[in-house]
């Protein structure tokens, strides 16, 4: 335990920090969460490492400093509502649970929606729950939400998604953008939402985010 809280501080000290994450409830979340125990026992030596982490059934948990830029944008405050989508076992849920009201995590494979309600449990993150159904339906019965974040790469957004962000509410996601990305964040006044770069990073796109196959006659 103490070898993985030494990697845990390491992890903020080396790679969150220097990428000019400074909020307290950021980094204290990530010095608490133990993210060695949300990954398959087979990644746990990779749990702290500068790379996305393969949970399997095509779910990845992002790098550290990703999740943290993007928590950085979205400036979650203590009375919101979080509905985090492609959560995988639940470590970015467990992390913003530390900073939310209420985290609502998607996950479409039941059997990791499963574990993650479980881990999240066992983390002491009462309030994160997991609901079980396509990511890109979202979850409009516990909406609207003051923040989405969504833990995968996106080509577009479905509108069922956006309609769940109240007035006022952001959204972070990871844009594909050929080989590389960006991370955009969005902000909804009525019913627009207007964007703006916030970072660059890459992640594999998650089902029901891609683009629609264009045919040529």
């Amino acid at each position: 335990m103490t070898e993985f809280a030494d990697r845990r501080r390491m992890m903020v000290d080396t790679q969150v920090r220097p990428s000019d994450v400074t909020k307290f409830p950021i980094i204290q979340a990530m010095l608490t969460v133990p993210r060695e125990n949300f990954v398959p026992d087979a990644q746990r030596e990779a749990a702290y490492a500068d790379v996305m982490v393969d949970l399997g059934e095509g779910r990845y948990q992002l790098e550290p400093r990703t999740l943290a830029k993007m928590l950085d944008a979205a400036n979650i405050g203590r009375t919101e509502v979080v509905l985090d989508i492609g959560s995988g076992m639940g470590y970015s849920a467990a992390v913003a649970a530390r900073m939310a009201e209420l985290v609502v995590a998607v996950e479409e494979e039941g059997a990791m929606a499963e574990e993650a309600q479980t881990l999240l449990m066992d983390a002491g993150a009462d309030n994160a729950i997991v609901h079980t159904g396509p990511l890109a339906e979202g979850a409009a019965e516990h909406g609207p939400y003051d923040v989405i974040l969504i833990q995968g790469g996106v080509d577009i957004i479905p509108q069922a998604l956006l309609d769940q962000l109240k007035d006022g509410g952001r959204i972070v996601a990871v844009f594909t953008e050929g080989a590389v990305g960006v991370v955009r964040l969005g902000r909804k006044a009525g019913n627009q939402v207007s964007w703006r770069l916030v970072f660059n990073a890459t992640a594999p796109v998650l089902p029901g985010f891609e683009r629609a196959p264009v045919f040529a006659l």
